[in-house]
């Protein structure tokens, strides 16, 4: 099979990579342009004024995606795995409390990021469908149950998975940027002289005479980049180069024509209240409407799989209780769905556009979690440019001062639509962030409280070597998330039925922060006498632990075991909260609450349930 870099390959990655990276900024010109100059903080759409956003457009498109994220995030790949997850857990294990800060900085990023996964398909879909408000106002009143409607079924048919219909996204898209470009250039051969906007002076004059108003404008530009975090997200599942050749054959060109056709068209008609629409005959509004709601849903596709895929990597980190995590295609390993968060993410987003009502006030609300994501991105990228690339610090700090700079301004100005909305994104983050901390907090903790009343697993085997208990056919296996202690449930089985099984295995399984293990570093195991072994299982975080099928691995290092005759034990932990020092009560509660809620292990590891014995573990917090 070819890889994505191999030239044959090539043109068919970048085709199903336009169809999936480039969906949230693709749908982007429906509403951005509008937003500038009829939105929450509006400037009048003067001479002017026009060429002064477009050049702040196409310099944002430029600095922020074509510099920042194609040329340089890009290269922060954790073997080949994108997003602030994977850039997170490539922080070298430095000094202690600078790294927690910046691992807590690339959670909250993430916790940010679910936000955006409940907003962008709310916004996309009505900026979609208010395309049909635009020849008569028949259609408003239909304009949110249409919506609403629409997100239902993207959302419903989320656990079919998206391989079927994969392969038709590409196109789809082609012909959306085709379309956006060839509006563009019919627009702009009427009024080629809004290719003005091309002088980057057009921008920085247009910031000095409107001052603070034209400041504020730059909440409404921002969203013409807000795609760039699902784009670094999306590099494990295509690789940079298709990613990079889209980008630079296909979308950027298309988007800047589009956005200059717009802005042709408010230099002739200033009054235009929806110039995307306004950009096409009447004939032809509504074949584009549907392909906006083509384009839209696309957009929301990428958004709610990559939802599912930060889910599945928070789980194997440590920051998510265990979840249904459910396998769509047999042969792309990226494509996962997740129930739970699935309708999660539906009735949130549903809500949203019950509550909002229109794309022009939900633009409030976008912005903000993506600026603040961009801004931690960055913070993170200085370090691993230092630590990991070795790059000077002068230069190091040069990238990251004009980066931040822009990063800032634009977080400064959706500041200013925090009240409008933009509390949303925020309050989902920290309560996002919030779960995640106490997840991971709560699991320290009871480890820490496991592992203190652990009897040592050396003393255990030799007791086992100088009382030899009855020993019975088969093999053990007793799975535990402290690889020195004894097991709570292997002590109750010898202390209660009198007898070890012939072979007995104790079982570690852990991720490590990388996206995948090779084989021969999956399993480690050190027999400790008696016929009783410590065994570990690595997976990294873009893998699912699969413990029946690593059995063969253990029999090739050394464990004689016999498949067709393993039992696994389970410690069933009951957690109570209690007042030793830990966590505040309420983060108490809280985790037990989430404990309670877990998928049981023996689903998450994939043991067969007939082969499984659980026993009782009281723990106090």
């Amino acid at each position: 099979m070819s890889s994505p870099g191999h030239p044959r390959a090539l043109l068919p990655v970048t085709l199903t990579a336009i169809g999936v990276v480039y969906g949230d900024i693709g749908t982007s010109p429906l509403y951005a342009m509008r937003e500038c100059f009829f939105g929450s903080h509006p400037v009048s759409p003067t001479h002017d004024n026009v060429l002064g956003v477009l050049s702040l457009i196409v310099y944002s498109l430029v600095l922020v995606i074509s510099v920042k994220y194609i040329a340089i995030v890009m290269r922060a790949d954790n073997q080949g795995e994108g997003g602030i997850l994977a850039l997170t857990a490539l922080i070298p294990a430095g000094a202690r409390r600078s790294r927690t800060v910046l691992v807590l900085l690339g959670i909250f990023g993430a916790a940010l990021l679910y936000g955006d996964g409940m907003i962008t398909p709310a916004i996309t879909v009505l900026g979609a469908v208010e395309g049909l408000k635009v020849e008569t106002t028949f259609f408003e009143p239909f304009v949110v149950p249409l919506a609403v409607l629409i997100l239902v079924v993207v959302f419903a048919i989320q656990r079919h998975g998206t391989h079927r219909v994969g392969r038709l996204f590409g196109p789809i898209m082609v012909a959306w940027f085709a379309t956006l470009a060839i509006l563009g250039i019919t627009w702009i051969a009427r009024y080629p002289d809004v290719l003005a906007a091309l002088n980057p002076l057009q921008g920085i004059r247009f910031l000095i005479e409107n001052r603070g108003h034209g400041f504020a404008v730059l909440g409404a530009v921002f969203l013409v980049v807000t795609g760039g975090e699902a784009l670094y997200a999306d590099m494990g599942h295509f690789g940079p180069r298709p990613i990079r050749v889209a980008w630079f054959a296909v979308v950027l060109p298309a988007l800047l024509l589009n956005y200059f056709g717009q802005g042709a068209l408010l230099l002739h008609s200033p009054g235009t209240k929806d110039p995307f629409f306004e950009l096409m005959p009447g004939w032809a509004l509504l074949p584009m409407v549907g392909m906006a709601t083509a384009a839209a849903i696309i957009a929301s596709q990428a958004l709610i799989s990559g939802a599912f895929s930060l889910t599945r990597q928070a789980i194997q980190l440590g920051y998510a209780p265990r979840l249904n995590v459910e396998h769509t295609s047999s042969w792309e390993m990226g494509q996962v769905y997740v129930p739970q968060v699935n309708w999660f993410l539906a009735v949130c987003t549903i809500l949203i556009v019950i509550g909002f009502g229109s794309s022009g006030a939900l633009a409030a609300a976008y912005g903000i979690a993506v600026t603040m994501t961009m801004i931690i991105t960055v913070l993170l990228l200085h370090v691993i440019a230092i630590e990991r690339w070795r790059w000077p610090v002068p230069a190091a700090l040069a990238v990251t001062i004009t980066f931040l700079a822009i990063d800032l301004s634009f977080f400064a100005a959706n500041l200013l639509k925090v009240f409008q909305g933009g509390w949303l994104p925020i309050a989902i983050g920290v309560a996002l962030f919030t779960l995640m901390t106490t997840w991971k907090t709560g699991r320290r903790l009871l480890a820490e409280r496991l592992t203190a009343s652990a009897y040592p697993l050396e003393d255990f085997v030799a007791a086992v070597t100088a009382t030899p208990p009855t020993r019975v056919p088969g093999t053990a296996i007793f799975m535990t998330a402290q690889p020195t202690g004894t097991p709570a449930a292997l002590v109750h089985n010898l202390r209660y039925n009198k007898m070890l099984h012939a072979h007995v295995v104790v079982l570690t399984v852990s991720t490590v922060p990388t996206p995948h293990v090779n084989l021969d570093e999956r399993v480690t195991v050190l027999p400790m006498g008696a016929n009783v072994y410590n065994a570990r299982i690595q997976y990294g975080f873009m893998e699912d632990p699969d413990v029946p099928e690593v059995l063969v691995h253990l029999r090739h290092v050394g464990v004689p075991i016999d498949e067709d005759d393993v039992t696994f034990f389970l410690g069933r932990e009951t957690i109570v909260v209690g007042r030793r020092k830990g966590m505040a009560t309420w983060r108490e509660k809280l985790f037990v609450l989430m404990t309670r809620n877990a998928v049981r292990a023996t689903a998450f590891f994939r043991l067969p349930p007939e082969r499984v014995v659980e026993l009782g573990v009281h723990v106090e917090m």
